[in-house]
């Protein structure tokens, strides 16, 4: 199918912000909404879309997803936050990416031993190989298609077929997510509870 070569060039799946983009410095919202901006926008679906808006990194430090910000600039752990927030919350909802972080957020906040960024740089080693591995899934799928349409060469079912293939994929990732949330959640209340 043709669907491959033109769907790898407009997920454009090299877009992230990696740890060489996050200045040593502090910003300001303006400056973070700009880097987070010059980095997705060509992944927008349409220019409608918003990245990242100021009530959005309001609404994310009022339900603490974020560690507080201090003299309204945002450190290098806050961009690094705000970039998970914004893989997170295309498949969780925000009380589970608040579940999600909080472990984070507080040994961010009182855990000497913990390294941020190193912890970071892990999740990006994963999201290159996690890229990688989807490319190779891709042609698996298209040859799935194939071979249940046959010899047919109505494009348009092919892609439906594709979409639903996609989506069945999709929503057996987000449950396994979402059953790890919850298995945090629970985790989170039996240590309140003692």
């Amino acid at each position: 199918m043709e669907i491959e070569r033109d769907l790898l060039n407009v997920l454009k799946m090299d877009k992230n912000i990696f740890l060489e983009d996050i200045p040593q410095i502090d910003l300001y919202m303006d400056q973070v909404i700009q880097l987070f901006e010059n980095t997705f926008n060509s992944a927008k679906r349409n220019e409608d879309e918003k990245i990242l808006t100021k009530t959005m990194i309001n609404n994310y430090a009022k339900g603490k997803l974020l560690v507080p910000i201090k003299n309204k600039k945002y450190s290098r752990s806050h961009l690094i936050l705000l970039s998970m927030i914004y893989q997170l919350k295309s498949g969780l909802s925000i009380n589970d990416i608040k579940a999600t972080l909080d472990g984070v957020n507080d040994r961010i906040m009182n855990d000497e031993e913990f390294h941020l960024e190193k912890f970071y740089g892990s999740y990006l080693a994963l999201y290159k190989k996690n890229t990688a591995e989807f490319k190779e899934d891709i042609d698996i799928k298209m040859k799935d298609v194939a071979e249940e349409m046959g010899s047919a060469e109505d494009e348009q079912l092919k892609r439906v077929l594709l979409i639903l293939s996609f989506i069945t994929v999709s929503q057996f990732y987000r449950r396994a997510a979402e059953t790890l949330v919850d298995e945090l959640i629970t985790e989170q209340d039996e240590k309140k509870e003692k």
